[in-house]
């Protein structure tokens, strides 16, 4: 499960992201980029953040720590900007954080050395997830102390913003031609003999466990929160046990 901590003082917001994630501090004297639930992508946003980003990490891939961020609304009374206080009054309650990585630049794999087993594992994971947000022009992977790290999985897991044709989903192919990690030459092989083990569903079910009860209420066609944490285990293991969606990179 993810830990609770609470928001103290809201910093600045960040405006590289559709989403108007903010810098906050929180009660554990950390600095988080915070994606609020009252933003336009909505809850299922920081649903798939959850999914994906705790899924990775076991997996052994570098993603930043997570954290459910506590946000009374009060918060932003002293912030200048409009939008920013309405999008806090929206967000009063539990929001998501990520560790933030002071001075981290965006990684340039033409100038960053990527190593090609590496490349195939975030491949092979992005593909898994259905990941459409990690392209040359938007790699969303950062360089922080000489290693890189992955961000911003909000856009994964499509399938569930129509349940009607998530079983379909299962097996769709994914388009990697403009993945960021395909001019490295990744060892998508390798990844899939290394990682696909480890997507057991003790692992799948603790990850779907850690999104919090409030992000999955009253989800249309779902008569419990159990059964909407049902769907999303039951996608993830049988994905990755009929894995016709390898891409094939050349």
């Amino acid at each position: 499960m993810l830990e609770e901590i609470s928001a103290t003082r809201y910093v600045l917001p960040l405006r590289e992201g559709g989403s108007l994630p903010g810098l906050v501090e929180a009660d554990d004297c950390g600095m988080y980029v915070v994606k609020f639930v009252g933003a336009g992508q909505g809850r299922k946003s920081l649903v798939a953040e959850v999914i994906a980003g705790e899924l990775g990490r076991a997996l052994g891939l570098p993603v930043p720590a997570l954290r459910l961020v506590r946000v009374d609304s009060v918060i932003g009374r002293s912030e200048p900007d409009t939008e920013v206080q309405e999008l806090l009054k929206a967000s009063d309650g539990l929001n998501l954080g990520m560790d933030f990585l002071p001075g981290a630049l965006g990684l340039d794999p033409l100038v960053f050395d990527v190593d090609p087993v590496f490349a195939g594992r975030v491949l092979w994971f992005d593909a898994l997830i259905g990941n459409v947000d990690r392209t040359w022009r938007n790699p969303n992977m950062l360089v922080w102390h000489r290693n890189p790290y992955l961000i911003d999985h909000g856009a994964s897991l499509i399938f569930h913003h129509d349940w009607g044709s998530a079983r379909k989903a299962e097996s769709r192919a994914y388009a990697a031609s403009d993945h960021v990690m395909v001019p490295v030459g990744p060892d998508v092989a390798a990844a899939d003999a290394a990682l696909a083990p480890l997507v057991t569903e003790g692992t799948v079910r603790g990850v779907v466990d850690s999104v919090p009860d409030d992000w999955l209420a009253d989800e249309p066609g779902f008569a419990s929160v159990g059964e909407v944490r049902e769907a999303y285990a039951a996608h993830l293991l049988a994905r990755v046990g009929r894995r016709v969606w390898l891409p094939e990179v050349r």
